[in-house]
C-alpha cells in the first residue's frame, strides 16, 4: 500500500495519559490497530487522529469517524465507536454475529480481560475508514 500520513492532534497524548495504566494499554492497542489497518488499506493516505467529543477519533477523507474511549461509569469495558446513522454496527452484527458485544447502532464494548478478535475487528475499522466507498455494498466490502 502508499505511504501514510498519520497527523495527529497533541491533545490525543493528554487524554491517553489520563488513562488508567491497563486502560491505556487496551486503548493504545485499540489505535494501533486503527493505524495498521489504515496503512494496509489501499486509497487512505491521510489518517487524521483528533479528538470528537473528547475522545480520541480517527478521520479519513472518504470514511466515518471513528471514536474509542473508557469511561469511569464503566471502569471494566471500553467501547470503539461508530456513527449511529451508518450501517455500520448493523452489517457488523451480520457478518460476525456473536464475536462481538454490541451497544445499539453505535459501538462494540470490549471487556478489560476479554482477548479481542483482532481480524475481524480490522475488517470494521477498514469498513469505518472507507465507509464512503463501501456504504452501497450489501456487507460493505468486508
Amino acid at each position: 500500500m502508499g505511504k501514510l500520513t498519520l497527523k495527529t492532534d497533541p491533545k490525543v497524548e493528554t487524554v491517553f495519559a489520563s488513562y488508567p495504566d491497563i486502560v491505556r494499554d487496551k486503548m493504545q492497542y485499540l489505535r494501533e490497530l486503527v493505524i495498521e489497518t489504515a496503512e494496509e488499506t489501499e486509497g487512505i493516505t491521510v489518517l487524521e487522529e483528533t479528538l470528537k467529543w473528547g475522545e480520541p477519533s480517527f478521520v479519513t477523507k472518504n470514511g466515518s469517524t471513528l471514536r474509542m474511549d473508557w469511561k469511569e461509569k464503566t471502569p471494566d469495558q471500553y467501547a470503539m465507536y461508530f456513527q449511529c446513522t451508518s450501517r455500520l454496527v448493523d452489517t457488523f452484527r451480520l457478518v460476525f454475529d456473536h464475536k462481538f458485544q454490541y451497544e445499539g447502532k453505535r459501538a462494540i464494548v470490549f471487556h478489560l480481560n476479554q482477548k479481542i478478535p483482532e481480524l475481524e475487528l480490522k475488517e470494521c475499522i477498514k469498513a469505518s475508514l472507507i465507509y464512503h466507498k463501501v456504504k452501497e455494498q450489501i456487507t460493505l466490502g468486508i
